[in-house]
């Protein structure tokens, strides 16, 4: 099922290419395939999926495409598998990135309670090892004392991670969710940096090595969170919250990210698909973002699957100008749209954030 007609962003032409994975009758990826990583290596492109069996259990699927549109190889059994209690529910919506010679997944892990980013790294794309959470693990009460001297933060970060004030869950804490871990495909001065989110707003870390990440270290990192926050809702059709997309895209004019927004309307939340520009050399910094969706639910199996009205973006790859998005959509199947990175990055740059005008 392919659909080619594209529609237009002032100069913007984004083409909805189709539907490029659907679930299949394997017990592991029954109810649904969705929100994949994606990477180009030597001419292919590799896919690793989240895959959704009866019980809304999730692992992780693994493909290989010739090209943008057409998968040649896929796995009959999961590519990874849930192995320790803090992903004992589910291994969800994984982003993958080259630094180095060393390949990073990111995932969330998810234990019936809490959901959480977490990391497995390869250096051939077959084998990975498992390094664990790599997100801070406060509760809500502690966050609140951490973050109490901030007095311009966002009062939706209480009302979205109080968990209705309850402290404790099937025998497990409940920590404040923090989800869509996704590096920066290179180091930056010397760094490795990531983007994460604690709804309602997308934070940045920046540190010379992960044994860094130390609870010393995230306690510092939260009693100044509001130096951390790269992006926040500016926009009608991200009003409700933001978060990560596709892992960043780098351009001469800065790294272009394609993220998620969120609108709380009478029929539900709407996930979108959004852009924006952020500095080279201090990727903290917004340079400018699109004032509406590059694009949002439309068709039908965009509007009607296990969460209807969702486009959500989770990886990309660029060959020469095209940039082709893989996304769930309606939380059910994986689509592609494709985008050419100069315009976007024109328009973008016609939209710069007020403090760069």
């Amino acid at each position: 099922m392919l659909w080619t007609e594209p529609w237009r962003i002032n100069m913007i032409e984004v083409k909805k290419q189709g539907i490029v994975l659907s679930k299949t009758e394997l017990s592991f990826e029954n109810e649904g395939v969705l929100n994949p990583a994606a990477i180009r290596e030597n001419g292919i492109i590799h896919l690793f999926y989240r895959a959704v069996n009866t019980g809304n259990n999730s692992t992780i699927g693994y493909c290989k495409m010739s090209d943008p549109l057409t998968v040649n190889e896929r796995d009959l059994t999961p590519f990874l598998v849930p192995e320790s209690d803090y992903e004992s529910k589910g291994i969800e919506d994984p982003r993958i990135v080259k630094i180095e010679d060393i390949y990073y997944l990111t995932y969330t892990a998810y234990d019936g309670v809490n959901a959480l980013g977490s990391l497995a790294v390869s250096k051939d794309l077959v084998h990975f090892e498992k390094k664990g959470l790599i997100v801070p693990l406060f509760s809500y009460d502690e966050f609140c004392l951490l973050t109490e001297s901030l007095t311009g933060l966002n009062e939706k970060y209480r009302r979205f991670n109080e968990h209705e004030q309850v402290r404790e869950k099937q025998g497990k804490k409940i920590y404040m969710w923090d989800k869509n871990v996704i590096f920066f495909p290179r180091r930056i001065n010397g760094k490795l940096h990531f983007l994460h989110r604690i709804r309602p707003d997308i934070q940045i870390v920046a540190v010379n090595d992960l044994s860094e990440l130390t609870p010393e270290y995230w306690q510092n990192y939260m009693h100044h969170l509001d130096e951390h926050i790269v992006l926040s809702s500016k926009y009608k059709h991200e009003v409700s919250y933001i978060g990560g997309g596709c892992p960043p895209i780098e351009t001469e004019h800065g790294w272009l990210l394609i993220y998620h927004g969120v609108h709380d309307t009478v029929s539900g939340y709407i996930y979108s698909a959004c852009a924006a520009l952020l500095d080279l050399d201090n990727p903290s910094k917004e340079i400018a973002r699109l004032p509406v969706p590059l694009f949002k639910p439309e068709l039908d199996w965009e509007l009607i699957g296990e969460v209807n009205n969702v486009c959500f973006p989770t990886g990309a790859v660029r060959i020469e100008d095209s940039l082709y998005i893989y996304y769930g959509a309606a939380d059910a199947r994986i689509a592609c749209a494709s985008v050419s990175i100069s315009a976007l990055v024109k328009e973008l740059l016609d939209n710069k954030t007020e403090n760069d005008k």
